[in-house]
């Protein structure tokens, strides 16, 4: 039986295809896609004609060969499923889609899994660069990833030798607490996530910072933190926790909360929903993140950049490829007040309320 034509087949075209009909060889083919000098201008704008009209696209991996990479990048993050990581992953997707380029994720849930990752594909040249999410390279892979072909960029980490962006948390809960004390709120509160998490930490020291400049008490009784393991505490669960242990504080309870991350923000106004109080009428709330649910529920918080940052990361790993003897760029984005409906002035009655209270 005659064998049918290519189009009925749905068979997608090969380099084989467009040899063919652009009467070169598939060496010259192959040094068209991968931008070789050595292939004529006329033959150069044949093969692209015929390969335009045939709708082939180079895979990655294949063209990738001639220039001994991969075309493939991994991002190694501790975990798959929190806000903050999804929205800078669609970044770096982006930019890597448009160039052809492959995603290899990377799930991490306990350190020894670092080095694990960095050892069997980094350190074996399977990727031509890393992404490097929310942790600490080990000092251990200091000096191996100084000196081989697989360069990491940290992102929302900090290593003087390699390139890096990160948010400045502490600036963000700063300018987060300044908001509620400039609507008038004295006794403040915090509900934080897990203090092993460093922008945890980050947040926390940017809140007494905000309280003891404004001369206010920073009371241990109204930092309250989460100690789940799980996602460091950035949970919608440990935000409802935490918030009814401030709920239980009755009279003693702040007029207003920090909270550091929106979708613990989220899992606190259900708790102070099942308890009958009011946002923002009988406490407002500040975020941090601004998540799409962010705008959804009208919550007031500080806004990361995250898609942009996910953009600019594959942007400056790409760069390095390119020039790996490039001095290390370090880039901090400063997080900005978004203001919705869960924080507004504080009016005299409640202020005068919250002080006898205190």
């Amino acid at each position: 039986m005659e064998a049918l034509p290519r189009q009925t087949q749905f068979l997608p075209p090969t380099i084989y295809d467009i040899a063919r009909e652009a009467k070169v060889g598939i060496g010259t083919v192959s040094r068209v896609f991968n931008d070789h000098p050595s292939v004529s201008k006329e033959a150069r704008e044949r093969v692209l004609r015929v390969a335009n009209r045939l709708s082939y696209r180079p895979h990655p991996y294949a063209r990738g060969l001639a220039r001994k990479r991969t075309n493939s990048i991994m991002a190694v993050i501790p975990f798959f499923t929190t806000f903050f990581f999804m929205e800078i992953l669609q970044g770096v997707q982006s930019k890597l889609s448009d160039l052809d380029c492959d995603l290899i994720l990377f799930g991490v849930n306990h350190p020894d899994q670092v080095e694990e990752s960095l050892r069997h594909h980094a350190m074996r040249s399977r990727v031509d660069g890393m992404l490097f999410f929310s942790m600490r390279i080990p000092d251990s892979f200091v000096a191996q990833l100084l000196h081989q072909r697989t360069p990491p960029v940290l992102v929302d980490a900090y290593h003087k030798q390699f390139d890096s962006l990160a948010v400045d948390n502490r600036q963000g809960a700063y300018v987060a607490t300044n908001h509620l004390i400039a609507s008038g709120h004295q006794r403040i509160g915090m509900l934080s996530a897990n203090l092993e998490s460093i922008p945890a930490r980050e947040r926390l020291r940017g809140f007494r910072t905000a309280m003891e400049e404004a001369d206010l008490p920073v009371d241990p009784l109204l930092i309250k933190n989460s100690a789940s393991p799980r996602l460091d505490g950035f949970t919608r669960e440990s935000g409802h926790e935490v918030m009814q242990r401030f709920i239980h504080l009755g009279k003693k309870m702040p007029s207003a909360i920090f909270v550091s991350s929106d979708i613990q923000a989220a899992g606190a106004l259900d708790a102070l929903g099942e308890s009958g109080l009011k946002c923002p009428q009988d406490i407002s709330i500040v975020g941090f993140d601004d998540i799409e649910l962010a705008s959804h529920l009208g919550l007031t918080t500080m806004r990361q950049p995250m898609y942009e940052m996910g953009v600019l990361a594959a942007e400056v790993l790409l760069a390095r490829l390119e020039d790996p003897k490039r001095e290390p760029v370090h880039t901090m984005f400063v997080p900005k007040l978004v203001v919705r409906k869960t924080s507004e002035s504080l009016d005299s009655h409640r202020r005068a309320a919250c002080e006898t209270a205190a």
